[in-house]
């Protein structure tokens, strides 16, 4: 091993030591971002790879371990079937919405229908659709660092199409996922708030 290996090593372990929390994991959370369907490549998703970002999805953290998110997942012609669902359920939609719509279907490969279950008496409404929101944090983070994008879209038209779903009483729809593979996108200069401004301290 290079002596300049063994300082690398090193180097790693005093930094972890100093910051204490894994700077990977801050890197990948802090480069999350949304990419939209205009900028992916018509590229298909392997189903492999989408199961794998729904089992990450699946590792959320959920109070008394309802898990109360499910998907159902869209491709291909099914994607048509969507489409023609939510224009049919939606006649006040402008010919210009129906056209984006359309072209945010063709340019996906794959629509990700969020769900969420209630557990009524359980646990408050609110816990579950953040339980969920954060199920869909992982597949965001997911996509980081690797040739696939995504886009979390909350439309009001979703509850339009609860039937279509096949959605009980005690589900909902929390809006679609759009999945794509892209071969690049210019970085986007977004200012976070500071922190230090928004945090008080008690001692």
């Amino acid at each position: 091993m290079s002596f300049y290996r063994i300082c690398s090593i090193y180097l790693n372990k005093i930094l972890n030591i100093c910051f204490m929390i894994n700077q990977e994991i801050s890197k990948i959370i802090k480069s999350r971002k949304s990419i939209y369907p205009k900028d992916f490549n018509e590229k298909k998703i392997d189903k492999k790879t989408i199961i794998e970002i729904l089992e990450n999805a699946n590792h959320a953290p959920t109070h008394k371990m309802t898990q109360p998110w499910f998907f159902k997942v869209f491709s291909g012609k099914s994607k048509q079937k969507l489409l023609k669902e939510i224009t049919s359920q939606n006649q006040e939609m402008t010919s210009m919405a129906k056209e984006k719509l359309n072209f945010n279907f063709e340019k996906t490969s794959h629509i990700i229908c969020v769900c969420m279950n209630r557990n009524q008496g359980l646990l408050p409404e609110w816990e579950e659709i953040a339980a969920t929101a954060m199920a869909v944090q992982n597949i965001w983070l997911s996509c980081v660092n690797v040739d696939i994008g995504g886009y979390w879209s909350t439309p009001k038209f979703t509850s339009n199409i609860k039937d279509f779903l096949s959605l009980s009483n005690t589900q909902r729809c929390l809006g679609f996922f759009y999945l794509g593979r892209h071969d690049f996108v210019n970085k986007r200069n977004v200012k976070r708030k500071n922190i230090e401004e928004e945090t008080e301290w008690f001692v």
